[in-house]
């Protein structure tokens, strides 16, 4: 089973707004998925992303691969950069003792 992390459209006609989900690949856009992992809203000003980047990265660690867009967001907002700063404190902490 090939899992994505993706956008599903939510909102009314030329009101889009999307929730990023975790979902198996065979699914369709809109349809069943596995977990919620946040949304963006791309009609505010500024553009309102909000992740859950602890299950994003935990998801990402077993495997799950998101999409293009879902991936640019995730860098545009530094989902990634919270699993590396965790790494960098306990490289540092092994080195202190």
């Amino acid at each position: 089973m090939a899992v994505k992390i993706r956008l599903r459209r939510m909102g009314a006609k030329k009101n889009p707004f999307y929730r990023i989900v975790v979902a198996d690949s065979r699914s369709p856009r809109d349809g069943k998925f596995i977990e919620e992992i946040g949304y963006y809203d791309p009609l505010t000003e500024p553009k309102k992303v909000v992740v859950d980047s602890e299950k994003a990265n935990n998801w990402i660690k077993n495997g799950a691969k998101p999409t293009d867009t879902v991936d640019r967001l995730f860098r545009e907002n530094n989902v990634y950069k919270v699993e590396k700063e965790t790494v960098e404190e306990v490289k540092t902490e092994d080195v202190e003792n």
